[in-house]
Formats: structure tokens, sequence, C-alpha cells
């Protein structure tokens, strides 16, 4: 991450959360007021006012939708999807600023005032970016293209003219361990035509405290409507679910029910093409908190009005629910997450249940393959398997079983070649094309050539593609 010239210090933030609040919110106002007549500010930028309740921690979020692209290019749906996602995101909670067609300065200047927000804000807040514009991928690095830049121009000008995701985005906003950071790219195309050659963004890994949700898959691009009065797919599956899932859920869940829903939504798609090139959202995620989606009420909302719903409606379902959340073997969250769904059909954790059930379901079959050498022994916490890990791996989480690998490595706290391979095989299996790779170079260091071949092939099928000086180091 970027070290920052230092803005309004917060020295009471950690002993008195509720004062570093208060402070962020003088100085948020006086951010917009200082900002009102910068060059990306108007028509291009527009800043709602802030909706942060007192004693919570504040939700800001920064929206850039790029339609304007040269003939032929244009993204008609962009606008819509800022507009739609801004005001569902107003009603969680979030103050939000907007940015629409915005070119490389502008982008870059928006997006560095809204991190000087990030990092005067108090540590526990919730921090969210989201892109919808072309996206294009130069020597590995994942570029947003600025407005008026063809998407088909040559590298060079691409990169020229484009932000990157990790330089630009991730490493301009500072690392929340205690907070949430979300960055969701929603990068597209109209024309199936452009679709058959399979280009797209690489794979990333998120920072610690980070999820970064992309429209589709690695190296697969994923298709707007030809039409300004309708929605992405993506962006449609994800207003919708903010819009209608219960209050419960926790973000991490939001993003994976987004997934199951753009790839329903597009497997029974009546586009014969649509079915074919249908898009599988793709997450990366390090986070080390669960956020629920709604926001606290406020104090004085709790004293006058009706009370909120209950988390559980029995005994019996708060139970079984906390049997689930304790569960880290796959085949039994399964089982767990299935007798929840039939036992409790209304619970506002039903979403949730239905994550879980969806994520070990998949590992569960993995790990029965032969190919993935990972036993029931390595799924038992200890010093140096951090148990929260062990859940999002039992889940399905692909970066979770990465990191549980590394800790198996020779740099992490205890090395064991067998555990080691077995956890990146089975990140490898689950969709992580980086772990993939790293296994490859593994078994090339230790001289087994065939299994190196495999599994680098295996991270370029999954939309991987290493950076230059990494692929150059295989040789």
């Amino acid at each position: 991450m970027k070290n920052k010239a230092p803005l309004p210090s917060l020295p009471l933030a950690a002993r008195d959360p509720a004062l570093a609040r208060r402070r962020w919110l003088q100085w948020a106002g006086a951010v917009a007021a200082a900002t009102q007549g910068a060059a990306f500010s108007a028509p291009a930028l527009a800043q709602a006012p802030a909706p942060v309740r007192s004693g919570e921690p504040p939700r800001m979020a920064l929206l850039i939708g790029n339609r304007d692209y040269p003939e032929g290019e244009d993204l008609p749906p962009i606008h819509k999807n800022v507009r739609d996602l801004r005001a569902v995101l107003e009603r969680r909670g979030f103050e939000v600023t907007q940015g629409l067609d915005l070119d490389l300065a502008s982008a870059r200047a928006a997006t560095a005032a809204f991190a000087a927000k990030v990092r005067a804000a108090p540590p526990d807040a919730t921090v969210l970016f989201y892109f919808s514009g072309h996206g294009a991928q130069v020597d590995a690095e994942n570029l947003l293209v600025s407005a008026r830049i063809s998407p088909k121009a040559r590298p060079e000008a691409l990169a020229r003219g484009s932000m990157t995701l990790t330089r630009d985005v991730i490493g301009e906003l500072p690392q929340r361990p205690n907070g949430l950071t979300i960055a969701i790219i929603d990068a597209c195309r109209t024309s199936l035509r452009d679709v058959a050659g399979g280009d797209g963004l690489n794979q990333v890994e998120a920072p610690r405290g980070c999820l970064i949700a992309f429209a589709t898959g690695a190296g697969k691009p994923a298709i707007a409507p030809a039409d300004d009065t309708r929605n992405t797919f993506y962006t449609a599956s994800l207003v919708k679910l903010l819009e209608n899932a219960s209050d419960e859920i926790s973000f991490s869940d939001l993003f994976r029910l987004v997934k199951l829903d753009v790839q329903n939504v597009m497997l029974n798609h009546p586009v014969p093409l649509l079915r074919q090139f249908a898009q599988f959202p793709f997450i990366a995620e390090n986070t080390q908190i669960s956020r629920r989606l709604a926001p606290l009420p406020p104090p004085e909302a709790v004293a006058t009005s009706a009370p909120a719903p209950a988390r559980f409606a029995s005994r019996d379902e708060a139970a079984d629910w906390a049997q689930l959340e304790a569960a880290v073997w796959p085949a039994e969250i399964a089982r767990l997450a299935a007798e929840f769904l039939k036992n409790h059909p209304g619970s506002r954790l039903a979403g949730s249940a239905e994550v879980a059930r969806a994520g070990a379901n998949e590992a569960a079959a993995i790990l029965r393959r032969r190919d993935v050498r990972l036993f029931r022994t390595a799924f038992q916490p200890g010093p140096e398997v951090p148990e929260a890990e062990l859940v999002k791996a039992g889940r399905g989480d692909k970066d979770a079983a990465a990191r549980l690998a590394r800790a198996y490595g020779r740099d992490g706290q205890r090395f064991d070649a067998s555990r080691y391979e077995g956890w990146l095989q089975f990140a490898a299996a689950l969709g992580n094309g980086i772990a993939s790779y790293e296994l490859a170079l593994h078994y090339r260091r230790v001289g087994q050539p065939l299994l190196a071949a495999q599994f680098e092939a295996r991270a370029r099928e999954l939309g991987y593609t290493p950076p230059p000086s990494l692929d150059n180091s295989r040789k």
C-alpha cells in the first residue's frame, strides 16, 4: 500500500471510536466543501449527503461508471448501473460519491480524494469502490479503461490511458484489517463477437481486510446489453440482492449469493450464445471480520420505534446455526447447512446457509478426487492453522486454502511439504490460478517437471497470467 502525506490524525481512534467517528464526519464535510470546485467534481462527480448514523462504523463508497467510449464500443447500461447501485447503497447506509465518464486524470483525482476520506475515517469503516466500464489486461496488470479510450487500442496506449486495479485502486486505499474494503469490477463488452477471443482480466489476491469481486472469471469477458434501460447482468443481481437480501447476512455471503444468481440467470438465459458465454463471477477475499449487510439502528430509533426482528425465531434455530458456524469439514458443513435450510426455511440466515451448502458441496467433491491429497486431519485446528481460515476453506474459499498452504511452506511457521502441496492442490481445484502456478513453481524446484507442467497449464486455464518477472523465473 502507498504511504501518503499525513492527514488530520485520529490519535484517540483506538481508545475512543465514537470520538474518531465525530472527527471523521467533521473531516468528511470539510473535504466535500474543499473539493466542490475541483476539476473532477461537476458534472462528472457527485456526492450524496452523508447518511452515517452516530455510534456505528461509517460506510462510504466511490462509484465510477464509464459509458463513453469510441463509436461501437460504448456501454449503454453503465449510467443506469451507477444510478441504481447508488440508490440501494444509500439505503444501506453508505455515503456515496459517483463519477461518470471520467478520463484518467479525473478518475485518479476522484480515487485520491476518496482515499483521503478513507484514511481519515475510523479503522472499522466499511469502504466500497465500484467500477463499471471496459477492462483490459496488459502485462498481467488489470486495467480499468478510462472514458473515450478504445479498449482495442495498442497495449502501450491502454496502459497509458487507464487506471490499474492493483496500483491505482487497491494500492491507493489503506489496509484496514479491522474494517472492510470492497472493490467491485464490472468490466463489460456489448459485442458477442468480441467474446470468442476469451481475453479478460487477470486473477488477483486480495490484501488483508479486502474483498475484490469481479463480474466474471479471469480471462473471461462480461457481456453488457446494448440498451440503456437495462443493467449489466452482474450489477442487476448485485442491486437486486442488496435490495432484497436479509439484513443478517454478511457482505461476504452477499457476493457469493450474487455469484450464484448471475450463474443461474445466464445459464438459463433464452439466448443460446449468452448461455454459451455465461459469466461465472470471481471473488478474491482476505477479510478478517464479518460485517452485517444492514447498519445497526441508531440508539434513538431503538427507543422510539418497533423492535427489530430477532435474529433467530427459536432457540433451536440459534443452536442449529451455532453448530453450522463451528463446522470445518466440508461434508459436515454441507449436511448441517441442508438440515438448517430444511428445518428453518424462513430463517433470516437462509441465504448464508445456502452459500455454505454450495461452497461445502464443491469442496467435498474436490476432496474425493485422487489428484487432491488433502485429508480430514488437515482440517484440525492447531497453533499454525487458524480456525477461521479452516472455516472458510471448508466452505470452498480458494484464497483461505492458499493461505493455509503457505503456513506449511518454507516461509511459514511449520514446514510440511505434504500439507503445503495438498492445500495448494485443493486451492487450485477450487479455482485459484495463483495457487496453481505457485504449485507449478514448487514442483519445478523439487524436480517434478510433469507435475509442474500440469499445474502451470491449469493456472492458465483458470485465467491467471503471471507477471513477466515471475514467468521468467520458471525458465
